[in-house]
């Protein structure tokens, strides 16, 4: 198969507009990624529930994207990623204003003349605000302090329910000034929600937003004393909440860091810790403590 720089292969019916298609490339794209995370959480239970989803989008989509989709996510894990301001956010090239128009008006796939992914124009979603993380000639944080902040953190959630668990958290963000919009922060997040929920073992989860674009991944951490049911079907309840929100370009980075987070609070003794946090001060301090040797 032979591509042009800048133009990926569609079919006969997908000729005159691909957003069906570009769709069901990022929903396939959303799918993998969920995946990846069930197994960097340690948890297999939606792994078949996945897989299964996962290949009847493939099934789905004409042989030709099909291949080029699988040929670019065996060399990375982000196969189609979105422009920002004029960017590809897979590799920070900046684009032509010919090629942006071009993927805006989707009437055929495109692909990035630096990284060769799939390109799509993005619907509005909430952007992250660079300034609240320091600037350039700012030394380096270290560990978890380069992804949050002790303004980040509530050590006693008001809410009971998920979805106002990750509305106080959202809205903290914004307030604190790490995000411009909350509302639809909150949107974004009950939507990863209802693909899978993201309660893993121990008490853990992990609501977040991908394609946050405009500054790095950010976390805030929740302790709700009383517990949220994150799953209405399962009897299982939520005590510790870290909300994330990821840059594209952050997507395989935030598998390691979940990882590394799961980990760390497998251990009881690490959770209580948490859990025994009283001011946002102490539980910033319980975090940085526990994560030092996990998260680099």
């Amino acid at each position: 198969m032979t591509l042009s720089p800048n133009a990926a292969p569609t079919n006969e019916n997908n000729a005159n507009n691909v957003h069906p298609l570009l769709n069901s490339l990022v929903q396939l794209q959303e799918l993998i990624l969920v995946r990846s995370e069930q197994d960097a959480a340690m948890s297999d239970k939606h792994l078949s529930q996945l897989d299964e989803s996962i290949q009847s989008l493939l099934d789905s989509m004409p042989t030709d994207v099909r291949l080029l989709f699988q040929k670019i996510q065996k060399k990375d894990l982000l196969a189609i990623v979105p422009i920002s301001n004029n960017v590809c956010s897979g590799c920070g090239l900046t684009l032509p204003v010919s090629l942006v128009y071009a993927v805006r008006a989707a009437e055929k796939l495109h692909q990035c003349t630096n990284c060769a992914r799939i390109l799509y124009y993005p619907e509005v979603r909430p952007r992250r605000l660079s300034k609240k993380m320091g600037g350039r000639f700012e030394p380096r944080r270290p560990g978890i302090a380069r992804f949050s902040s002790p303004t980040l953190m509530i050590p006693n959630l008001k809410a009971t329910e998920r979805d106002k668990g990750i509305a106080e958290l959202a809205r903290k963000m914004a307030e604190e000034g790490f995000v411009d919009d909350s509302e639809k922060l909150i949107k974004e997040a009950l939507k990863r929600e209802a693909i899978i929920n993201t309660a893993v073992d121990y008490g853990l989860a992990f609501p977040h937003v991908r394609g946050v674009e405009g500054g790095g991944l950010t976390m805030a951490l929740g302790i709700s004393h009383k517990g949220i049911r994150a799953n209405p079907s399962e009897r299982t309840l939520t005590h510790i909440v870290f909300f994330i929100v990821i840059p594209t370009a952050a997507s395989v980075f935030y598998l390691r860091l979940l990882s590394g987070i799961v980990q760390t609070f497998s251990k009881k003794n690490e959770r209580e810790k948490l859990l025994e946090a009283k001011t946002p001060e102490e539980l910033w301090a319980a975090l940085v403590k526990a994560t030092r040797n996990t998260i680099k």
